[in-house]
């Protein structure tokens, strides 16, 4: 085995193994960079009132950089991946029921993904070079890819993100100002237009664009050397990067009129932009999905072979992609949201006020099977959310992501009581 194999494993990161924060950002902003991420920027503005986007741009991401610094912050005290945090606050046999739900879900995002790369590339070559390769080799060519640069780890993702993100950063800031030079920033806050969503829906749209990221964002800021640099990563990722990607977003498409990113970038001449931000942005993406995926699994299942592993879920994947996911893609990431919140609220209510030293990687030896607690809570937080989102209880906040959250950890710390009380004796 190489020296960094072991980041596959169900250990925790070594200290000669971390790396500047400043570098995990660069990961952490590819995920910004990526389609999925200028797509929701535009279904949330086209879905709201200039202003109401604004606020669900601002709220939205505030949110998801707190529980990113929440998430990450463990993540890096503890040098564990978010599936072996998993572990620890829902039992071993509690956390693979978990993990293979968080491994459909980013088997999910991996297809999506190559169905949004393939869709644009066939578009992009069709336009500027009069005709494209069929979308299922390009499908093909793409899961090849993404699945490719996984087998070499977080290394090899980190030094893509790293040596792309500058160029990802110019072509978003020449889109904004592209818009601007079309349309006045007062012209375009003054616009009315019917809304199709609420402030909460955009709210909770934009939360779960990012969520699942943010929850398994320990995966990636355990090679952090602090909580500060998690919280670093976090907020270049959240508040500056995904802030400045969907809000360029939402401005180009206020000034063109349009829904779709590729047609504006080639109206705007921004053909080759619109080349680096789908092939770089997904291969990223996908990749760092796949990784997860691959620690998910792993960690569920540690006699599987990595290698088989990282290969049957990237054609599993692939195979993904088939399934037409854009059509419903805003109430998907909203019920994304609702869903996999829970899980956050579990780990980081554990951790920060019910059992912080029991999540040590020594102490998986002895770890507890199931914890149903944990998995009262998550249901719990998740049907009430979800009731609220579809109007059959009040919500308290408008915004069904922060109702899963809170209730999640409102609801643990309540079943939990009586252990915090009998450890105090």
């Amino acid at each position: 085995m190489s020296e960094t194999s072991n980041e596959f494993e169900a250990v925790a990161i070594r200290d000669d193994q971390t790396t500047p924060w400043w570098r995990v950002a660069a990961v952490g902003s590819m995920v910004a960079f990526s389609l999925p991420t200028f797509i929701t920027g535009l279904e949330v503005y086209q879905g709201l009132t200039p202003w109401q986007t604004v606020w669900a741009l601002l709220i939205g991401s505030l949110m998801i950089f707190a529980i990113g610094s929440a998430m990450g912050g463990i993540g890096s005290e503890t040098r564990m991946s978010s599936y072996l945090l998993t572990r620890i606050a829902f039992g071993d046999h509690g956390a693979g029921v978990v993990n293979v739900a968080f491994a459909i879900s980013l088997l999910g995002w991996f297809g999506i993904n190559i169905n949004l790369f393939a869709d644009a590339v066939s578009g992009l070559c069709t336009t500027l070079f009069g005709g494209s390769p069929s979308n299922l080799v390009l499908s093909l060519i793409a899961a090849a890819c993404m699945t490719g640069i996984t087998f070499a780890g977080f290394r090899a993702i980190n030094l893509l993100a790293t040596l792309m993100v500058p160029v990802l950063a110019i072509v978003t800031l020449i889109l904004a100002n592209s818009a601007l030079n079309l349309q006045s920033l007062p012209e375009l806050m003054a616009a009315e237009k019917e809304t199709t969503l609420s402030l909460g829906e955009g709210i909770s749209a934009i939360v779960g664009a990012i969520i699942i990221g943010a929850i398994i964002l320990p995966d990636i800021t355990r090679f952090v050397r602090s909580w500060r640099g998690a919280i670093g990563v976090t907020f270049v990722s959240y508040m500056i990067v995904q802030f400045l990607v969907m809000a360029s977003a939402s401005l180009a498409s206020g000034a063109t009129g349009s829904a779709d990113i590729l047609d504006i970038m080639l109206q705007f001449g921004l053909g080759l932009g619109a080349f680096i931000i789908v092939i770089t942005g997904s291969w990223v993406l996908n990749a760092l999905n796949l990784y997860s995926t691959v620690l998910s699994i792993k960690a569920t299942f540690p006699k599987l072979s990595q290698n088989l592993l990282i290969v049957g879920l990237g054609v599993f994947g692939a195979g993904a992609a088939l399934l037409n996911l854009l059509d419903y893609f805003v109430v998907f990431l909203i019920y994304l949201s609702i869903i996999f919140i829970p899980v956050a609220g579990v780990v980081i209510a554990d951790y920060v006020v019910v059992r912080r030293d029991a999540y040590r990687i020594e102490q998986l030896d002895s770890n507890r099977k199931f914890a149903p607690k944990a998995f009262a809570a998550w249901a719990i937080g998740a049907a009430a959310a979800l009731a609220m989102s579809e109007g059959l209880i009040p919500s308290p906040s408008g915004i069904s992501a922060i109702d899963a959250i809170v209730l999640t950890a409102i609801s643990f710390l309540a079943l939990t009581w009586t252990d915090r009380a009998k450890a105090g004796d």
